[in-house]
């Protein structure tokens, strides 16, 4: 599978506090060397003592938003996955801090795919966002209504795709 192939020996942090996530994509990365972290304090600590080529963050229950600082400071590309904080502001506050994605929960059976789509980006020297839309514009459209990005549209504008 050509998505695997960016993924092949990586080193992931996952930090979760649900224990069921960890374990779930723990499985789903199995070609790669998987960190997990449950708490806050204990991926703080992972983030600042540890190389990680990139790093899941759930925004909610372990401050990922917190945690997206240290990991840029650290140059660890993030991927932000959530459930509870799925909004189109909590989508642009993730771009805005420096997250290469923002995948809800209930499509992290497909992580393998979003994670190469960020790894692609940054080997061709592209937006690690230049895919999103792509990916999520209908998921976004059914669960925010077909114009949810209108509020802020000069800002997604860039990364719509040109046929929608």
């Amino acid at each position: 599978m050509a998505s695997e192939s960016y993924l092949d020996g990586i080193k992931v942090l996952i930090v979760d506090d649900e224990v069921d996530i960890l374990e779930t994509l723990e499985d789903l990365l199995i070609m790669c060397n998987v960190v997990t972290a449950s708490t806050f304090d204990e991926a703080k600590d992972l983030l600042e003592s540890q190389p990680f080529d990139i790093a899941i963050l759930d925004i909610m229950g372990v401050e990922g938003y917190e945690l997206l600082d240290i990991a840029n400071k650290q140059g660890i590309t993030v991927v932000m996955l959530t459930a509870h904080a799925l909004s189109p502001e909590d989508t642009m506050k993730s771009h805005k801090g420096g997250a290469a994605s923002y995948i809800p929960k209930e499509e992290m059976a497909n992580i393998t795919t979003y994670l190469s789509d960020v790894l692609e980006a940054k080997e061709k020297g592209k937006d690690p966002w230049w895919r999103w839309f792509e990916r999520f514009g209908d998921f976004f459209s059914n669960a925010f209504g077909p114009r949810w990005y209108e509020k802020d549209k000069s800002y997604w504008d860039r990364y719509m795709d040109p046929r929608a």
